[in-house]
């Protein structure tokens, strides 16, 4: 039963074994109590019943103590080594009274037996007790059990041991053992005392069993050493159920802490060992073990005192006893004052040491009552709070808190003082602490964060000023979520608050809308006036669409020029009326943006494209955002400046754009680019004297198609990774270009070959003039065979740097030709500036030349000017012959057209060159000349996809671009 398991854990312990425990004990009471019946039974049980509960005690100590290992494992082999002395003793005893039926001889060796149980139990009693740590620990503890021991002896010689000491008739071996048993007694009775008052906190009620089984297994051989007793003391009488109930509570002592839940584990009891006891426990306790030494010193004096009162002569004895306990006493209050000077010495020390720490410190430290007053503030208040410390004591920690962080604090502090020590020794706290005077700035409040910890009820408060903390991240928080140069939200805030706006905005509010704004003509700003300008002008924008805006609603800086206004819905259902409201704020941001801004002295006017988009249902957050550009760009293609709202095929466009930009790589990685060459033709004679380049992409179904569109796509700005591949596309054309002239010289057809390319390609530094120059080599083709036609007229590429490539490449042999001469200022500029060689008249000029009087005298006057710069001139789009009259009469020397030939593959070129000019018209009335067409292949236009679709190439200019399919 002692060797079951241990209870479950949230389980109590049975009592089972105590119960058992107490049957087994008052049933032998009982039967000594009534005499067993017989003479016989009462001896059998008064002596072997004793020897079995002895061995029975030894037993379960001794199994307890190998089984269990932990540093009072010696201690429960004592106590089982005492047991078996007592066993043995009784087993003795009986052998003679039951065994033999003899009377037991004094001394026997049972006395001895008996003797021996003391010193073991002494030992054990000793290695349970709480060990000092220093030297006058030890001193003092055995000081303390002499005291103890003295006391008894004093008292219990006054009463009786004199008596018994003077015993005539005795021997004196009987006399010594008469004496030893008191003696040895007392000491036991002494240990047990201080073991009460020094126990360690481990095995706490194993211990007290044991303490109580020797505590009773002393009182019955004191009983039995008075005279009375003795005399008339028969085995199996009631003495004996006091014996045999020390045995049982001994043999039942250790297997408590197992039943009662503790462990046996030394290492897994400390952490109990810890604990803080219940309130009022440790402080009797100490006052007992305190008054211990002076209890005994009083028991001593009452033993004197009862042999003076008594008449009697004081004994040698009681008087040597007695001046040692004394003397005892005035050693131990010798070493305790010197141990208490020594602590007071200490505890000043670290009085001060912990003081100066406290005073020196520059957190503030302050004391709280339970009730919240305060009770100790630090020096150091007056430093950070502004107000001296002085000041704070005695005021309620409640009146110096923010009233709008007191509930928060006040909760967070009763959630602190409900957990457990153990588990939250600490906790933190921050909140918002008037300030005092003293501290100027700011609105009278300072951030503060404090370590609270517990102290006898009330609190312990270790703050800090992090006003600057707080105000620094507040910064950090604002300038993650603000632009850096306008101050508005910028694009992470903005996203968030569109979130916000679309999914958690109530069903009145689905006229929500979005508006993205791009400010056109900025680059020009930054490109003329400079970057700090463009600075300037966009705070100014920000200011005024922050201006302009409502105050329910929110203004952003996307990036660079782009700005957003989340403009929140007012319930209107009418889509109609939501369309007009939003325009009608939008058009008014739009006039705002638009009007002139004031930098460094200077007027400068920008416009603004605004896209709008609504919060319909269905749409993300994200789709928004992406709606309302997709409807700003609009805006700018239809004419910048303007109000467009967005539309759902829109996106179709731009899935449409994508897809051809897809099929542009796909095409460029794919080799599915051709080149087709339309020969230049002398308008006097008919000669071929160039041919101009053309890229076709071949589409699947052997369809050739312009890549116009896709060029349009890649060189939008917007879409930067389409515009390399129209750069790749241009290189292409150049590469192939040089490759095919170079055989064709080889073949004896030396023409040279025009390709086109833009102002912006032109300044690549892939067509640098070395590149060229290493292309041109690489085939074998001769400089002068190369034209480089510039078909772009772009106001933003810088003319000086355009004009030191045209001329790098014009000293390589290269020769430079104008395309679109005639469509608009820009081409004026770029012949006032640029090195042309040859000049190709725009077709919008060759078009109406032969109807209108007005164009023909300025395409005239266009060919006059090209004259006296002793430049070449070209026209495109020569499709009539009439066209063909009209030009060489106004002195056009070449043109290109249908007229002659549209494109052709290298075939058909070879066998056109082959006849080396083609037939021109003599007179007005002349009929038309045949055309040589191009390649044959069929030509889609117009978008068609039915077959009707599919004819011959019409008669018109190469330049008009082809829809490719989608």
């Amino acid at each position: 039963m002692l060797s079951r398991p241990p209870a479950s854990a949230g389980n109590p312990p049975s009592t089972v074994p105590q119960i058992v425990l107490a049957v087994v004990c008052g049933g032998y009471a009982v039967g000594a109590a009534f005499g067993w019946g017989s003479a016989e039974v009462a001896a059998f049980m008064g002596d072997f019943g004793l020897s079995f509960a002895a061995f029975l005690a030894a037993v379960s100590c001794g199994l307890y103590a190998r089984k269990r290992r932990s540093r009072f494992r010696p201690a429960w082999m004592l106590f089982a080594a005492s047991s078996g002395m007592a066993g043995l003793g009784n087993g003795v005893w009986g052998w003679y009274e039951v065994v033999l039926r003899t009377e037991v001889p004094s001394p026997c060796l049972a006395d001895f037996c008996f003797l021996l149980f003391a010193p073991p139990a002494i030992v054990g009693l000793l290695v349970l007790a709480k060990r000092p740590v220093t030297r006058a620990g030890w001193v003092c503890l055995g000081l303390d059990s002499w005291l103890i021991a003295g006391s008894l002896v004093t008292l219990s010689w006054s009463l009786a041991l004199a008596h018994t000491a003077h015993f005539q008739g005795r021997s004196v071996a009987q006399s010594a053992l008469s004496l030893a048993y008191p003696l040895l007694d007392i000491v036991l009775v002494s240990m047990v005392l201080a073991l009460h008052f020094r126990r360690s906190s481990v095995h706490r009620s194993a211990i007290n069993t044991a303490v109580a089984a020797l505590a009773l297994t002393v009182l019955c051989d004191a009983l039995f050493s008075s005279p009375l007793l003795r005399e008339h003391y028969r085995s199996g009488q009631i003495l004996d159920a006091g014996w045999f109930a020390g045995s049982m509570l001994l043999a039942y002592a250790p297997w408590v802490a197992r039943r009662s839940g503790e462990e046996c584990v030394e290492e897994d009891v400390k952490p109990a060992a810890r604990r803080v006891p219940p309130h009022g426990g440790r402080p009797i306790a100490g006052s007992l073990a305190a008054l211990t030494p002076y209890l005994a010193a009083a028991v001593c004096t009452l033993g004197i005192l009862t042999n003076v009162l008594d008449g009697r002569r004081i004994d040698r004895v009681v008087l040597f006893t007695g001046c040692t306990v004394v003397l005892a006493l005035v050693v131990r209050q010798g070493i305790m004052l010197l141990d208490n000077i020594t602590l007071t010495q200490e505890l000043a020390q670290k009085e001060n040491h912990f003081r100066s720490l406290v005073q020196g410190s520059s957190d503030v430290i302050m004391i709280a009552a339970p009730t919240g007053v305060l009770r100790y503030v630090s020096p150091a208040a007056s430093g950070v709070y502004g107000r001296d410390a002085e000041e704070l004591v005695g005021s309620e920690l409640a009146s110096l808190i923010h009233p709008e962080d007191l509930g928060r604090v006040v909760h967070e502090v009763r959630r602190f003082l409900a957990a457990a020590p153990e588990d939250e020794p600490t906790t933190r706290i921050e909140c918002r602490f008037r300030a005092g005077e003293q501290r100027s700035g700011g609105d009278g409040w300072l951030n503060v964060e404090s370590t609270v910890n517990r102290h006898h009820g009330g609190l312990i408060f270790n703050s800090r000023d992090v006003t600057e903390r707080v105000r620094l991240q507040a910064q950090l928080q604002h300038n993650a979520s603000h632009d850096a140069l306008t101050d508005l939200p910028n694009r992470a805030l903005f996203t968030e608050r569109v979130t916000q706006a679309v999914t958690g905005r109530r069903a009145s509010d689905h006229d929500t809308a979005v508006l993205y704004i791009d400010l056109d003509g900025f680059k020009q700003v930054n490109d003329t006036i400079g970057h700090q300008a463009g600075d300037e002008l966009l705070i100014q924008a920000a200011r005024r669409l922050g201006d302009s805006v409502r105050s329910g609603d929110i203004a952003a800086r996307l990036g660079g020029d782009e700005f957003a206004a989340l403009i929140t819905g007012d319930g209107t259902r009418d889509p109609a009326a939501r369309e007009f409201r939003i325009h009608e704020i939008a058009d008014r941001l739009r006039i705002k943006l638009s009007e002139p801004y004031r930098i460094d002295g200077r007027d400068v006017r920008v416009a603004a494209s605004i896209g709008v988009a609504f919060a319909d249902p269905g749409v993300s957050p994200a789709g928004l955002l992406r709606n309302a550009d997709l409807a700003m760009y609009r805006a700018k293609q239809a004419g910048k400046g303007r109000v467009e709202l967005y539309a759902p095929q829109m996106q179709s466009e731009v899935a449409h754009r994508a897809e051809l930009a897809t099929k542009l790589r796909t095409a460029l990685h794919d080799g599915e680019f051709a080149l087709l060459h339309q020969p230049v033709v002398e308008l006097a004679g008919g000669r071929v004297t160039a041919v101009a380049a053309h890229a076709r992409w071949r589409s699947a179904q052997g369809i050739l198609f312009t890549p116009a569109e896709f060029l349009r796509v890649g060189d939008r700005g917007r879409f930067t990774d389409d515009g390399d591949r129209a750069a790749e596309l241009d290189r292409w054309q150049l590469e192939e270009a040089v490759e095919q002239a170079a055989a064709r010289h080889l073949a004896g057809y030396p023409v040279p070959v025009a390709v086109r390319l833009s102002a912006r390609r032109l300044l690549d530094h892939a067509l640098s003039p070395k590149g060229v120059e290493s292309l041109l080599t690489r085939h074998g083709l001769p400089s002068r065979a190369l034209v480089l036609e510039l078909s772009e007229s772009d106001s933003r590429i810088p003319l000086d740097d355009l004009e030191r490539r045209l001329v790098a490449l014009r000293r390589l042999g290269v020769r430079i030709a104008l395309d679109g001469f005639g469509s608009g200022y820009a081409a004026i500029s770029a012949l006032r500036r640029l090195p042309v060689d040859i000049l190709r008249l725009d077709r919008g000029l060759v078009d109406g030349v032969v109807e209108s009087a007005r164009l023909h005298k300025i395409t005239a006057g266009l060919l006059r000017i090209a004259g006296d710069l002793g430049m070449q001139s070209v026209a495109d789009g020569v499709d009539l012959p009439e066209q063909v009259l009209a030009l060489r009469s106004m002195g056009c020397t070449h043109g290109m057209g249908t007229a002659f030939s549209g494109p052709l593959d290298e075939h058909r070129l070879r066998r056109s060159l082959t006849h080396a000019h083609y037939p021109v018209p003599d007179l007005p009335g002349q009929s038309r000349a045949v055309v040589l067409t191009g390649s044959g292949l069929p030509v889609r236009h117009g978008g068609l996809t039915a077959p009707d679709s599919l004819m011959h190439p019409p008669l018109r200019s190469n330049s008009e671009t082809s829809v490719p399919p989608t």
